[in-house]
């Protein structure tokens, strides 16, 4: 009965246009105040507490260097090394969009950040190219959503963060999912390119390419900063976090010298108000799982499955189904902090590992950029593009339904999420 009330609350808030985290915080004071005992001082302290985490740190410094490899030129020169090594293969500028969104992720940690680095280059290029818009949207606009599965990854922190899993962990066995979505966006791009005649490139000679991968090599090493980071031991994920600011400031404005001293101040207040956004609604989130704990939801949920005889695999499917359905009406971050906590508990106590649940959560969360009404990834393409939302979603469709088949590979072969971390004995 308590849940039943608790999310009706919630749906009524959203339902007026109020945003999630401020539907997330007033749902916990109307609950409270109203139908509990809970002393007012345990929710003050519980605001403080529930932030006061080491790994949070890593959202804001994670954001910031993104936001200086997005102004400091270094999609470009992603752009031009993906260019050199398939551009003269069917559709060539299209596959070399997701080589770049694949490099650009594995920098920025973000989604919209990578279709608004890769896409406002690559798009206008296509264009003038011949390809139709409709297929470079298409293409540009779901490859983007590797920004949340190839580490770094924003959304992977706040899944740790939420169920105290293992960010190190989760970044590692974000790799081989996010590079085996790579390859299946390249193969599917060619098929199409192939099959409808696309524009080819010349091939770029050998010297070209090493050329173009010298230029954007100061950008790809962060890549070995941060994993390499991690996996030695060197410092931890937020440490990591903190590592790729200050390299990715000194690279945008030493190295490429893309951006001088004037445009330094207009970065750092984009990264604090997009940080500030994002802790606010994980502050919200906070209270509204200590109220799903105090209330013991996620423990009788998860005792009601154990009745049901609910199978893992059968488990997961309602898991998927639930989060595509969450992911149409609501951002990433607030699908994960609202849900996390609830369905965690039950994926444990049904044997799950809880670094595969977390992958999977991540897959869910990247269909849920591309699919409207709120897909962030819609939004920024058809602003690139110039197109209407509608016509964004129909040009997104057909690549919806390649990554609800990928969605179901990661979820019931959970060896390609955990063979790295294992390998590498963490």
């Amino acid at each position: 009965m308590s849940a039943l009330i608790i999310f009706g609350i919630l749906a009524v808030l959203m339902l007026t246009g109020m945003p999630i985290s401020i539907s997330l915080g007033l749902t916990v004071l109307t609950f409270l105040f109203t139908m509990t005992e809970v002393p007012i001082e345990a929710v003050a302290l519980k605001l403080f507490t529930g932030i006061e985490k080491f790994e949070i740190m890593a959202i804001p410094f994670f954001i910031l260097a993104g936001n200086f490899l997005t102004h400091g030129g270094v999609a470009r020169r992603m752009i031009n090394f993906a260019t050199s090594m398939v551009g003269h293969w069917h559709g060539g500028l299209a596959l070399a969009g997701v080589v770049a969104c694949a490099l650009f992720a594995a920098v920025s940690g973000s989604s919209p950040a990578t279709v608004v680095a890769i896409g406002s280059i690559l798009l206008p290029a296509m264009l003038k190219q011949g390809y139709p818009k409709e297929f470079g949207v298409g293409v540009i606009g779901t490859a983007g959503g590797l920004g949340i599965l190839i580490p770094p990854s924003i959304v992977m922190v706040i899944y740790a963060v939420s169920t105290n899993a293992s960010i190190g962990k989760l970044f590692m066995a974000g790799v081989i999912p996010g590079l085996l979505l790579a390859t299946i966006l390249l193969g599917v791009t060619w098929f199409v390119a192939r099959k409808k005649n696309y524009p080819r490139m010349a091939k770029a000679s050998w010297g070209e390419r090493l050329s173009t991968f010298r230029e954007s090599f100061w950008g790809l090493f962060l890549i070995i900063v941060v994993i390499g980071g991690i996996y030695s031991g060197i410092f931890t994920a937020t440490e990591a976090a903190a590592m790729s600011a200050v390299y990715a400031f000194c690279v945008a404005l030493f190295v490429y010298k893309d951006i001088g001293w004037k445009q330094v101040p207009k970065v750092l207040l984009d990264s604090a108000n997009m940080s500030a956004m994002l802790l606010y609604i994980i502050t919200n989130a906070v209270l509204f799982s200590f109220l799903l704990t105090s209330e013991s939801i996620p423990q009788n949920l998860a005792a009601w499955i154990n009745e049901q005889g609910l199978s893992p695999w059968m488990f997961l499917l309602v898991v998927n189904l639930l989060l595509l359905l969450a992911g149409n009406f609501m951002e990433p971050s607030s699908v994960l902090l609202i849900t996390a906590p609830i369905l965690f508990p039950v994926a444990v106590a049904l044997g799950i590992d809880p670094i595969h649940f977390g992958i999977i959560m991540v897959v869910n969360m990247e269909i849920g950029m591309i699919t409207p009404p709120v897909g962030l990834n819609l939004y920024v393409a058809s602003g690139i593009a110039k197109m209407g939302l509608t016509d964004v979603t129909k040009a997104c469709a057909p690549w919806i339904l390649v990554m609800i088949a990928y969605l179901m590979l990661i979820t019931y072969v959970p060896a390609i999420s955990l063979w790295l971390p294992n390998a590498l004995g963490m």
